[in-house]
C-alpha cells in the first residue's frame, strides 16, 4: 500500500514542476535554447517522479504488471543523470552545443544501454518472478552515474559563473552538497522515497541562481551591466580599490564606415580584451555605448593589467584592421562620491586620449 503522504508530495512536486513549466515558457529573459533545457529538466523530473509512484504501485501485484514494474525502474534510473545534464545545457546563452556536453550525452546513451544489458543477470535492480523490486549487486552503477552527472553539472556551472565574473558561483556547492547528502540518505533508507522532491527544489533553485547570474550581464559583450556596476561601487567605496574607465576611440566613425554590426563585433572584441586582463583582480562592466569600466580590487595590479590589455588589443587589431584604439584612465576609489571618483577617471583617461593623438599627429609629421 502506497504512503498517502508520499503521494501528497508527489502532489506538490507536479504542481511545482508544472508552474515552472509555464513560467518557462512566459519567460521573456531565456532564449529557445535555455527554454528548452530548463523544461526538458522539468519535465524529465515529473516524469521520473510519476515513475517511481508507479514502481511502488505495481510492485508486488499481479504478474501481467511485471512488464511494467521493469520499465519503470528502468526509465527511473536510467534518466536520472540525464536531469543535471539538462540544466548544463541551459549555462551557455549560444545556440551551438558544445563538444563537452556532447561527450556527455554519449555518455548518458551508453549508460542507458549499459543498464538494459544488465536487465537479464540484474546488476543494477531486479523483478522477481513474484513481480518484486531488489537492488542488484552492481547497484553502484546507477549511483557512480548519477553521482558523475552532479559533478559534471557542478563544474560547468562553477566555470561559467567564473567566465560571467558571478559573485554567488559558490553558492552552487552548498546546493549540490544538500543533494548530494539527501540522496545518500534515500540510499540508505529507501522507504524514505524524498529524492525526487528534493531535486525539484534543487532545480527550483537552480532556475533563480541562473537568472540572477544572467540578469546581471551585458546581453552583447558579456560583461556585468550597469545595475550590477551601481550596486558595486557602494560596496568598493568602503573596501577601496581603483576605478578605470575607458572609451572607444572614434566609435562612431567605424559604425558610419562599417556598418552596426562591425561596431557590435569591435565592442565584444574590446570586452574580451579586457576582461582577459582585468578579470582576475577585479569586476569587467558595460556601462553603456562604447564605455566600459573595471572595477579593481588592488590598485597595484593596474599597470599590470593596462599593459595586459594593450598587448591583447593590439593583437586583435592585427587580425581584425577595422578595430579601434582604446583609451583608458583609472582614480582611487576613496571615501568620496563615485561620482566624484569617476569625473576623475574621466578626466584622466581623456588626457591619455589627447595625448595619444598628439604623438600621432609628431609620428605623421615626422614621416613627412
Amino acid at each position: 500500500m502506497i504512503d498517502q503522504y508520499f503521494l501528497v508530495l508527489t502532489t506538490i512536486d507536479l504542481f511545482v514542476l508544472t508552474f515552472m513549466c509555464i513560467l518557462t515558457k512566459l519567460s521573456e529573459t531565456l532564449n529557445g535554447k535555455q527554454k528548452r533545457g530548463f523544461f526538458l529538466a522539468f519535465v524529465l523530473i515529473g516524469a521520473i517522479s510519476i515513475l517511481e509512484v508507479i514502481t511502488i504501485l505495481v510492485d508486488g501485484a499481479p504478474m501481467h504488471l511485471r512488464w511494467l514494474n521493469i520499465l519503470s525502474n528502468y526509465l527511473g534510473f536510467g534518466l536520472s543523470p540525464a536531469v543535471p545534464l539538462c540544466l548544463v545545457h541551459v549555462l551557455d546563452k549560444k545556440q551551438s552545443v558544445r563538444r563537452g556536453f556532447k561527450a556527455a550525452a554519449a555518455c548518458e546513451a551508453a549508460y542507458l544501454l549499459l543498464l538494459a544489458l544488465t536487465l537479464t543477470d540484474g546488476m543494477v535492480f531486479s523483478v522477481s518472478a513474484d513481480n518484486i523490486y531488489s537492488r542488484g549487486e552492481h547497484f553502484g552503477i546507477y549511483v557512480a552515474a548519477y553521482f558523475a552527472a552532479l559533478i559534471y553539472l557542478t563544474a560547468c556551472t562553477a566555470i561559467t559563473a567564473g567566465v560571467f565574473q558571478n559573485r554567488s558561483r559558490v553558492l552552487i556547492y552548498p546546493l549540490i552538497v544538500f543533494l548530494a547528502a539527501e540522496t545518500i540518505i534515500q540510499i540508505a533508507l529507501p522507504q524514505l522515497h524524498v529524492t525526487w522532491l528534493c531535486i525539484t527544489l534543487l532545480s527550483v533553485l537552480y532556475f533563480i541562481y541562473c537568472s540572477e547570474m544572467w540578469n546581471q550581464l551585458d546581453a552583447l559583450t558579456g560583461l556585468l551591466n550597469q545595475n550590477s556596476y551601481l550596486n558595486r561601487t557602494a560596496e568598493m567605496r568602503r573596501s577601496g580599490g581603483m576605478l578605470v574607465v575607458f572609451d572607444v576611440d572614434d566609435f562612431k566613425q567605424v559604425n558610419d564606415r562599417y556598418g552596426h554590426l562591425k561596431g557590435d563585433i569591435c565592442l565584444a572584441e574590446i570586452a574580451a580584451c579586457i576582461k582577459r586582463a582585468y578579470a582576475r583582480h577585479g569586476y569587467c562592466y558595460r556601462t553603456g555605448g562604447d564605455e566600459f569600466c573595471v572595477l579593481l580590487r588592488d590598485g597595484d595590479k593596474e599597470h599590470a593589467c593596462a599593459k595586459e590589455f594593450v598587448r591583447r588589443l593590439d593583437e586583435r587589431r592585427k587580425e581584425l584592421d577595422f578595430l579601434p584604439t582604446v583609451s583608458f584612465g583609472s582614480a582611487a576609489l576613496l571615501s568620496e562620491n563615485v561620482v566624484t571618483v569617476k569625473d576623475r577617471a574621466d578626466h584622466n583617461m581623456y588626457r591619455y586620449k589627447k595625448e595619444r593623438k598628439a604623438h600621432r599627429v609628431s609620428e605623421d609629421a615626422g614621416e613627412e
